[in-house]
């Protein structure tokens, strides 16, 4: 009876010490973690970089890294890791927002939106030679063509190159 009544009195006294003491708790006794903030960014075919930044709980920075085995380190100081991954496909914004459209210039371009002087070019590749171009083609530009998907990305592109300024080819 002693013996359960010294039990019962050394379990009292640990409940009461991480009570009292809840960073001694026998959960952190064991694992010392710490906090880092983590970046990663994407760099997408189209240039576009976007960043998430995350902070993340390990008990080593081996951790973290081995967590994201799929990106590359750019940077690691102190408290924060830059990782990166080339994405293989357009960025969001190109996907919902992106007409090619002509500029003023003959250059064709990306644009926020459909080709106007309001909105804001993401994205310029080469001069285009007006003359040669056919007048539908050329109609289609100073709409708009969306851009839906890489695979039209590239087609647009490739289709334009042929009447591409030939200081440019």
């Amino acid at each position: 009876m002693k013996k359960v009544f010294c039990l019962f009195c050394y379990t009292l006294m640990i409940l009461a010490f991480c009570h009292f003491h809840p960073e001694a708790s026998f959960a952190n006794a064991n694992h010392h973690s710490s906090t880092v903030e983590v970046i990663l960014r994407r760099v997408y075919l189209d240039g576009e970089v976007s960043e998430e930044v995350k902070t993340e709980h390990h008990h080593s920075i081996a951790d973290v890294i081995a967590k994201y085995q799929d990106w590359q380190v750019v940077r690691q100081d102190g408290d924060e890791i830059v990782f990166q991954k080339q994405i293989d496909d357009l960025s969001p914004l190109l996907k919902t927002n992106g007409f090619f459209g002509i500029m003023e210039d003959g250059t064709l371009s990306i644009f926020n939106g459909k080709p106007d002087a309001d909105n804001e070019v993401i994205q310029s590749f080469f001069q285009i030679d007006i003359k040669k171009l056919e007048s539908y083609l050329h109609l289609q530009l100073k709409r708009g063509i969306p851009v839906k998907n890489k695979e039209n990305y590239l087609n647009v592109i490739n289709t334009f190159k042929a009447y591409s300024a030939d200081e440019f080819k």
